[in-house]
């Protein structure tokens, strides 16, 4: 028997601490006393966003200033299939009320300790746990040393995703380049991602590895680390990567870029129309800098990705 879709209006609503808020379902209902992010079942005439607006003023009192896109999720219950249109709630008027929940909790996204949490909601918290920049680094280019010192300043100022991309170097120096990052990152609470060579990544002990799109579209299965990404250009890419279930993709170029020239450009619409819908967090990439963070955010992406911009 099939269920009904429900296509579901869901906030992430946010402090500047990066707390979020959720609401624990009252009881005599479908999942009474599963904790759950707000939201609710977009009418019809309704876009997700004005369902948003109208469900947060219902259930919690508050009027949304601010609500960036960012994911969507689709989860089949027994009752629904739900697809479940994720924002970052960022700005809002008024005092926050309990209307509809039996009750409410910041919560972290490295530390939740509420529980049972709807399992449609569940692997939402990793994309939390993500931070909204995403540096690549380019040693290639600038030479190793340059790009330590330029990585050394960056972390300080709080990068904390990191992208080795070095295939332009000979081994011996990829590999001592990325042992002394890896360390960096990691004596800096950072995360760090080895693109493309697996056994490199391994061997760094780094959290993860970045794919080029042709080797994604390779890729027998996911690999056992705890950040798995790929660059993404194309629908078929990013299909994939949903399927593999990667923890992010990296999506371009969105601008003219120096590192890919002969490239057309996606401009924000077309990055838009590509990643609508997308159930994985979505770094915007080409030609960006941290001042393209709104516009990035607007069009739904997670945050952007950067090569120079995020290291001068």
């Amino acid at each position: 028997m099939s269920v009904k879709k429900v296509e579901v209006a869901a906030a992430v609503i946010e402090k500047p601490d990066g707390s979020f808020l959720l609401g624990r379902r009252p009881p005599n209902g479908i999942y009474a006393g599963w904790w759950e992010f707000p939201g609710g079942k977009v009418e019809a005439g309704e876009t997700p966003q004005q369902a948003l607006v109208r469900e947060l003023e219902e259930e919690l009192g508050i009027e949304v200033e601010c609500a960036y896109p960012w994911i969507m999720r689709e989860h089949v219950y027994e009752h629904a299939h739900v697809r479940l249109h994720f924002f970052r709630v960022t700005e809002w008027r008024g005092e926050l009320r309990d209307l509809q929940h039996d009750q409410l909790s910041w919560q972290m996204a490295d530390d939740v300790f509420v529980s049972p949490v709807l399992p449609a909601n569940a692997p939402v918290f990793a994309g939390l746990r993500l931070p909204l920049q995403y540096g690549i680094t380019h040693a290639s280019e600038i030479g190793i040393e340059a790009q330590l010192d330029a990585l050394q300043r960056a972390l300080a100022r709080g990068l904390r995703l990191v992208q080795l991309r070095e295939g332009g170097l000979a081994q011996d120096a990829r590999e001592r380049f990325v042992m002394a990052a890896v360390e960096m990152c990691h004596a800096q609470g950072a995360r760090v991602l080895v693109n493309s060579d697996v056994e490199l990544a391994r061997k760094a002990r780094a959290d993860g590895v970045h794919f080029s799109s042709a080797q994604l579209m390779a890729l027998d299965s996911r690999p056992g680390f705890a950040l798995v990404a790929a660059s993404c250009h194309t629908p078929e890419e990013l299909a994939r990567a949903a399927q593999l279930e990667l923890n992010f993709v990296a999506v371009g170029t969105v601008q003219p870029t120096l590192s890919h020239p002969g490239r057309p450009a996606l401009g924000w619409d077309g990055f838009a129309e590509l990643t609508r819908d997308f159930p994985l967090p979505v770094f915007a990439l080409g030609g960006l800098s941290p001042g393209d963070m709104e516009s990035a955010r607007r069009n739904g992406a997670h945050g952007i990705a950067a090569i120079r911009s995020i290291f001068v």
